[in-house]
């Protein structure tokens, strides 16, 4: 048997949603070397689920902390995982797969299709003019953005049942568009939408169009699907409402199109037994396939069924090659089981487990940082090439007690690569909170945290990145990368983008507007402060909305993200997703 090929991968798995994760767990577990890419947040369409009530022997959870959990176990099996945009798939001559990614290429034997889908657009006029206006798609991220108002829900499945009900939470009314006479989904389901009172079901009822005025939609065109009759629609207090449109998904293959067989409609064509396509040693799992039923427990269990082949495949092709890929170390689960007095053999497949010993101590839990937070940062931690001093500055709010203590902590994990200063707000109001001026592109308000490094003569200058909050929820990895980015060497990238970001020689100031709670935000910001790392003319500083209520209102944000791009005079404002591409379009053309 050759040599182990340190660069080389048993199966490589495209997509980090459930179906990913769960494949990445079986192979990883099996002791395959596996790698996970994922161009988003680890978790997929799940992370935006409120509440998870029908996965097999989990009575009650939420979406984020069901992915989360996933995403560990993962972890702990020995799978890595790595943030990055697949391009293509070839095959070489001896049937290794050779899949691009904007972090460089990688080889394997097998790979599972896992990108899942992506919400569907209907069509009626102004779903695209208003998007991040008044129209969205995530009920979690964009829900108590319409407190107190009207709310259309457009759709008639699953989705469309259950986020309505989670929008009564902060809506006055929510009004359900059902193209069909009924729901299509499980009538458990479609029981809670029909029999809540905040809720009004309207039966073969389609959305035309909606008409904004100056503070947000005002209108909307109802259009009968039996009559083909057409009516207006207003809010009963004659105010502005929302649209949150759950019309079902458009399965993601563009980059395997033309590489594997797909349907009329997009979906992966695969053997309905082993999950393999028609590629051999390439699987598909979760909501690209073409399948009856698209639920996380489907997800999860062509997970499964995708890995257990794909070991196989892997197996099979180690063998006829003479190509034998290394595991880098012990994952955790093997230490805690030699802890725990377990006998674990040194090879249980073709795929040898290293012999070294991972040594480092047990971490202790911590009041921000669990034990799977803590492992990523001192890898974080561990590749930072200078130090980085977190600047606070601080009102008289528990806010701001919260992310002093936020950045203690952090600071004590990293082993001296991080320093902390604090300053204090003196222009407060009655409440202790600092007094800003909204109208400014970047306006100062406490609390706010600004990284900073030192420069060739060892001056501290600033770095152009900061958060305005505290970085919690989905912001936190963003906040991690940021961190890492202004330390160097930071996220890689492609040389065009790398060009276009040292091509910016103005002034540029970014204002990113985010929640907590949202799936989108994390990219983005990681984007734009990307930028900002590697050019000092560009700032890039992200605000937490929920406590920023000025500039939810100077800005009309029913939508996070919201990107706020200032060029000398010229300001522009947009919504959604973007990764570093889309925000350097965003940034050249304002």
């Amino acid at each position: 048997m050759s040599t182990p090929e340190q660069d080389f991968y048993d199966a490589v798995v495209i997509g980090g949603g459930p179906a990913g994760l769960t494949a990445a767990m079986y192979l990883a577990r099996a002791r395959y070397r596996t790698i996970v890419i994922e161009k988003d947040d680890f978790g997929g369409q799940i992370t935006i689920t409120d509440e998870v009530v029908n996965y097999p022997g989990v009575l009650t959870t939420n979406g984020r902390a069901l992915a989360t959990t996933m995403r560990r176990q993962a972890q702990d099996f020995g799978a890595e995982l790595r943030t990055a945009d697949v391009t293509g798939i070839d095959v070489l001559d001896d049937g290794v797969k050779l899949v691009h990614t904007t972090r460089g290429d990688v080889r394997a034997f097998a790979v599972v299709l896992a990108m899942g889908a992506a919400p569907r657009r209907i069509g009626f006029a102004g779903e695209r003019e208003y998007a991040g206006r008044g129209v969205a798609t995530c009920a979690t991220c964009d829900g108590e953005f319409f407190t107190g108002r009207d709310v259309l829900v457009v759709g008639g499945g699953f989705a469309a049942a259950e986020e309505s009900v989670f929008l009564t939470r902060y809506a006055r009314k929510v009004t359900v568009l059902v193209r069909e006479d009924d729901f299509t989904c499980d009538a458990q389901v479609a029981d809670r939408a029909k029999h809540d009172p905040k809720i009004d079901v309207l039966y073969h009822t389609e959305l035309e169009g909606v008409e904004a005025g100056e503070h947000g939609l005002v209108e909307a065109t109802l259009r009968d699907a039996h009559t083909g009759d057409r009516r207006h629609w207003q809010p009963e207090d004659d105010g502005t409402f929302g649209v949150f449109v759950f019309a079902g998904y458009v399965p993601q293959t563009s980059i395997v199109d033309g590489f594997v067989r797909l349907d009329d409609d997009g979906y992966v064509i695969c053997n309905p037994m082993t999950l393999e396509t028609s590629v051999p040693g390439v699987y598909a799992a979760g909501d690209l396939r073409a399948k009856d039923l698209r639920q996380v427990v489907t997800a999860t269990a062509d997970g499964a069924i995708a890995a257990v082949h794909a070991e196989q495949y892997a197996a099979d092709a180690s063998r006829r090659t003479g190509v034998v890929p290394e595991r880098p170390s012990v994952s955790v689960h093997e230490r805690r089981e030699r802890e725990a007095g377990a006998n674990i053999p040194e090879q249980t497949t073709i795929a040898p487990a290293s012999n070294a010993v991972d040594d480092t101590p047990a971490p202790q839990v911590g009041s921000f940082f669990d034990d799977d937070v803590r492992t990523q940062l001192r890898v974080i931690f561990a590749r930072m090439q200078r130090n980085v001093t977190l600047q606070l500055q601080l009102d008289d709010t528990p806010l701001s007690v919260e992310l002093k203590a936020f950045i203690e902590e952090l600071v004590h994990l990293s082993g001296g690569k991080l320093a902390m200063l604090s300053d204090h707000v003196e222009r407060v109001d009655e409440h202790g909170r600092g007094i800003f001026n909204a109208t400014l592109p970047l306006p100062f308000a406490a609390p706010v945290v600004s990284l900073l490094v030192r420069n060739d003569t060892g001056e501290l200058v600033p770095t152009g990145i900061a958060f305005h909050g505290v970085p919690g929820g989905h912001e936190f990895n963003a906040f991690a990368l940021a961190l890492y980015n202004a330390a160097g060497p930071g996220q890689p990238l492609p040389d065009d983008e790398r060009e276009r970001i040292e091509a910016i020689h103005d002034p540029v100031d970014v204002m990113l507007l985010v929640s907590l709670t949202c799936t989108m935000c994390p990219e983005t910001v990681r984007a734009a402060q990307r930028i900002a790392s590697l050019n000092p003319n560009v700032r890039a500083e992200a605000y937490d909305i929920a406590h920023y209520p000025e500039l939810k209102e100077r800005y009309g944000v029913m939508s996070v993200p919201c990107i706020v791009v200032t060029r000398g005079d010229r300001t522009r404002t947009d919504f959604g997703r973007k990764g570093v591409t889309q925000m350097l379009d965003l940034i050249d053309h304002v």
